[in-house]
C-alpha cells in the first residue's frame, strides 16, 4: 500500500509539472510572436489623406490670447482637405444675412480669411453649415444674442423652409460664394457689395448634421442640395460639393439610398462626395481603464456603418468618394465640459484617430477627418487638438502630425500579422521606404517583437512623455500606454 501511494504521489507530481510546462510553453508562445511584414504582398494603395476638420469659436478670432499659435499649428501641418465650419452657437460667426437683405460679415471674414492663407496652397472644404433662421417656418422670430462669443443652441429652428426659402436658400449660398471667389456680389435691389476676396473654393459641403439640424428628411435633404449646388456652381463652376455630414449614420440609411440614387436628382447635378462622422462617447464614470476598451470597441461597431454604406455607395454612385470628416471623442458632460481632463486622455484620443485612420486606409476610404483644432470649455473641450490656454499643440494633433507627415494616398499598405492582438500593426511601403505604424490600444505598455529587420531601426512616436523621434537597437520596443509610434528604416 505503501508503494502504491508513493508511485501515485510521483504521478501526480510529473502531472503537474507537465501542466506548468505546456502552461509556461504557452504562455511564450502567445506573449513573443514577432511581428511578420510581407512586403511584397500588397493588401490596398492607400487612397486614404488624414487631415482634420477647423470648427468657428471665439478662441479663433483675432486678438484671442491662442488664435496665433493655433493658426500656426494649422498652418505648419500642411494638410489637405481640411474642413472648415462656421456653425450655429454663434450665429453672428456663422451667418452672413441674419435679417433678410442684411448683409454682415464683418466678424465672420477675419477668422475665414485667415484659415484660407493657413490653408494656402492646399485643399480645403468650407462649410458654412448653418442656414438663416428666417428661411424657416417658425413660430414667432429666431432671436440671438447680441454678443458674437455667446453661445447660442437654439438658432437653428424650424424644419420646413418658408414659401420661396427653398429659391432664398440658394440665393445665400450663390452670394456667401460669391463673396469670397468673385469680390462680391449684386443684390436683388441691384446694389453692389464688395468684399474684394478672389479665393478658390475647391469644395464646399452642404449642411451639416441635417439628421440632427432642422431634422431633415433625405427628399427635403436632395432638394435643398441640388438647388444651392446649382446655385453656387453658377458662380464657381469649378467647386465640387461634399454632402450629407449625418452626425449618426447608422439611425438614418435611407439618407445614404436616397442621396445617391441619381433618379432623386435634377439633371447634372454633381455627386462628388458623401461626409458623416464617429465620436466615441464614453459613459458617466468610465475612466481610462473603461476607455482602452469603450473607445475601440464603438470604433469596431462604427466601422460596421461604414461597410455598410459603402456597400450603398458602390452600388448606387461608385464614382462618390467618402470623407469621414469628424473623427473623435466626447467625454461626459460636453458641451459645457470642464477644466480639468487627465491627460492620458489625449493620448487615448488620439490612439483612437490613429486606429480609425488605418481601418479607413484598408476599406479604401478617401479622407479621415479628425474632429477638431479648437475646443475649450462651454464648446466641447474633450475635441479640441490644442490647448485652448495656449494654443499649443496636444497629443490629439501630434499624432495627426505624425500620420500626416509619414503616410499618403499612393502608400501601399502590405500584409501585416503577428502583432499582439491590443497592438493595431499596419507595415506601409512609401515612396521614402518601408515604414511599419503601432498602436497600442492599452492603458498599460506593451512590449513588442520585431523581426531582425528592424534591429538598428528608427522610431517617432507621440506618447504620455511627448513626441519625438529614437534611434533603437534589438528586436524588442516598449510602447508607453495609448502611445502611437512609426518604425521606419
Amino acid at each position: 500500500m505503501r508503494g502504491n501511494r508513493r508511485d501515485s504521489i510521483v504521478m501526480r507530481l510529473a502531472s503537474v509539472t507537465a501542466v506548468l510546462v505546456l502552461l509556461c510553453s504557452a504562455g511564450r508562445a502567445q506573449s513573443s510572436p514577432a511581428i511578420e511584414i510581407k512586403w511584397d504582398a500588397v493588401s490596398q494603395i492607400s487612397k486614404t489623406t488624414p487631415t482634420l476638420q477647423v470648427v468657428v469659436n471665439p478662441p479663433l478670432r483675432r486678438g484671442s490670447a491662442i488664435h496665433d499659435a493655433a493658426f500656426r499649428a494649422l498652418h505648419d501641418l500642411g494638410a489637405d482637405y481640411v474642413r472648415y465650419v462656421p456653425w450655429l452657437p454663434y450665429p453672428k460667426l456663422a451667418v452672413a444675412e441674419l435679417q433678410p437683405g442684411v448683409w454682415d460679415t464683418s466678424l465672420i471674414d477675419p477668422m475665414t480669411v485667415d484659415f484660407l492663407k493657413a490653408t494656402e496652397g492646399h485643399s480645403t472644404i468650407l462649410n458654412f453649415s448653418t442656414m438663416p433662421a428666417w428661411l424657416f417656418r417658425t413660430d414667432k422670430p429666431v432671436t440671438y444674442p447680441d454678443d458674437p462669443d455667446a453661445v447660442d443652441w437654439d438658432y437653428t429652428q424650424g424644419k420646413d423652409l418658408r414659401p420661396g426659402g427653398l429659391q432664398d436658400l440658394a440665393g445665400y449660398y450663390a452670394r456667401l460664394v460669391s463673396w469670397y471667389t468673385k469680390g462680391g456680389f449684386v443684390d436683388k435691389q441691384g446694389k453692389r457689395h464688395d468684399s474684394g476676396f478672389h479665393f478658390k473654393l475647391p469644395y464646399w459641403e452642404i449642411f451639416n448634421e441635417p439628421d440632427f439640424e432642422h431634422v431633415t428628411s433625405a427628399a427635403d435633404y436632395t432638394k435643398r442640395y441640388d438647388a444651392v449646388a446649382a446655385a453656387i456652381h453658377a458662380v464657381s463652376p469649378e467647386t465640387k460639393f461634399v454632402a450629407l455630414a449625418l452626425a449618426g449614420p447608422s439611425d438614418r440609411p435611407e439618407m445614404f439610398e436616397y442621396f445617391l440614387n441619381r433618379k432623386n436628382h435634377r439633371p447634372g447635378i454633381p455627386l462628388d462626395m458623401i461626409s458623416y462622422h464617429f465620436y466615441a462617447t464614453p459613459a458617466v464614470g468610465e475612466t481610462p481603464d473603461h476607455w482602452q476598451y469603450t473607445f475601440f470597441d464603438q470604433a469596431d461597431g462604427f466601422f460596421n456603418t461604414v461597410r455598410y454604406v459603402e456597400q450603398i455607395r458602390k452600388r448606387l454612385s461608385p464614382e462618390t468618394r467618402t470623407t469621414l470628416d469628424e473623427i473623435g471623442s466626447i467625454l461626459p458632460g460636453d458641451p459645457a465640459g470642464k477644466e480639468t481632463i487627465p491627460d492620458i486622455y489625449w493620448n487615448a484620443s488620439g490612439a483612437l484617430y490613429a486606429y480609425v485612420y488605418v481601418t479607413a486606409a484598408r476599406m479604401g476610404i478617401d479622407i479621415v477627418g479628425e474632429s477638431q483644432l479648437v475646443g475649450y470649455p462651454t464648446q466641447f473641450p474633450s475635441v479640441s487638438m490644442v490647448d485652448w490656454n495656449t494654443g499649443e499643440p496636444n497629443a490629439r494633433f501630434r499624432i495627426l502630425k505624425l500620420i500626416h507627415d509619414r503616410f499618403r494616398p499612393g502608400d501601399k499598405l502590405v500584409e501585416t500579422s503577428g502583432s499582439p492582438s491590443d497592438v493595431l500593426a499596419q507595415a506601409f511601403v512609401t515612396p521614402a521606404g518601408r515604414a511599419l505604424l503601432l498602436v497600442n490600444k492599452r492603458n498599460v505598455p506593451k512590449t513588442i517583437q520585431l523581426k531582425e529587420e528592424w534591429k538598428n531601426g528608427h522610431m517617432s512616436v507621440v506618447d504620455s512623455s511627448g513626441a519625438g523621434t529614437v534611434s533603437f537597437q534589438g528586436t524588442e520596443i516598449t510602447l508607453k500606454a495609448f502611445a502611437v509610434a512609426v518604425l521606419f528604416e
